[in-house]
């Protein structure tokens, strides 16, 4: 696997790193990267332009740089942890939030910029402007309008009364044939990490790249499932065993990662609290 630097800075601090006082020196860093193959010099490279985007503050201690995540980075991670981790599985009312908007054709990053915050809130596009979702999402709609003045963004409620037509929407608004194979790729790579069981001995060394591994692979569906209620997904349908996989393999791979990075660190992180609060259901 090719890791990409800035997506495992993230996943660190997200995971670790924030349990540590969410700040880290740039020696330990750059020794967690470099279980990744990552050389020093594109450590420095990537902490400092992160740095200049606003992820991090920085300050010295004796010879030593420590990179601290801002509040606006915590943020970020709160909100990404919440998207992994919480699971939405509520009761189908039969309706869908839609959100329709307009932009001038000479604000192309505004247009962009709306794509990406819809998919990030799970919804699907029925057409070039209009976008649907199976769940109560009318306060993210307002929240998106009010944060793109330059578009006319609309939140309403809709429903077609009928079960078939609504399935029908589904796959007509995401992928679900390829979304549905992809998870079945996920569920082959990873059920032999959960029949090894929690007491397989690897090292804290492998259990961390597994992990980080894990996490990679499962984010990339966060974008793409619309986590659709019972009554509109496809039969034998895979998401909820995959979530159910995911979570599994987490736990179980969490205390031997999370001992090995504070090794390397020289503290003892928070590692009760962390697997307390991930994995839920709401």
């Amino acid at each position: 696997m090719q890791w990409k630097p800035r997506a495992l800075i993230l996943d660190l601090f997200g995971d670790y790193l924030r349990y540590a006082g969410s700040e880290v020196k740039l020696g330990d860093i750059t020794a967690l990267l470099a279980v990744f193959d990552v050389e020093p010099a594109t450590v420095r490279v990537n902490l400092s332009r992160l740095r200049k985007e606003g992820w991090f503050t920085t300050r010295r201690i004796g010879r030593e740089t420590v990179y601290s995540l801002t509040p606006y980075m915590l943020e970020i991670l709160d909100d990404g942890r919440e998207r992994i981790f919480s699971r939405r599985d509520e009761v189908w009312g039969g309706r869908w939030t839609m959100a329709i908007y307009q932009v001038p054709e000479s604000e192309r990053a505004v247009r962009e910029k709306l794509r990406k915050q819809l998919s990030w809130h799970g919804f699907g596009q029925l057409s070039p402007s209009t976008w649907l979702s199976p769940h109560d999402l009318m306060a993210e709609v307002r929240q998106i309008a009010d944060e793109n003045p330059l578009a006319k963004v609309d939140a309403l409620w809709c429903g077609t009364g009928d079960a078939r037509e609504d399935r029908d929407l589904a796959a007509r608004c995401w992928d679900l044939d390829q979304l549905g194979k992809d998870y079945e790729q996920f569920l082959q790579t990873y059920a032999p990490l959960n029949e090894r069981g929690p007491n397989a001995d690897n090292g804290g060394r492998t259990a961390l790249i597994e992990r980080m591994h894990l996490i990679g692979d499962y984010r990339r569906f966060l974008f793409r499932d619309p986590y659709l209620p019972r009554e509109l997904e496809p039969q034998d349908w895979p998401s909820r065993e995959a979530y159910g996989l995911f979570g599994a393999v987490h736990r179980q791979l969490g205390p031997a990662a999370t001992d090995y990075v504070s090794s390397i660190l020289g503290e003892p992180l928070r590692h009760g609290q962390e697997v307390a609060a991930a994995h839920r259901v709401r």
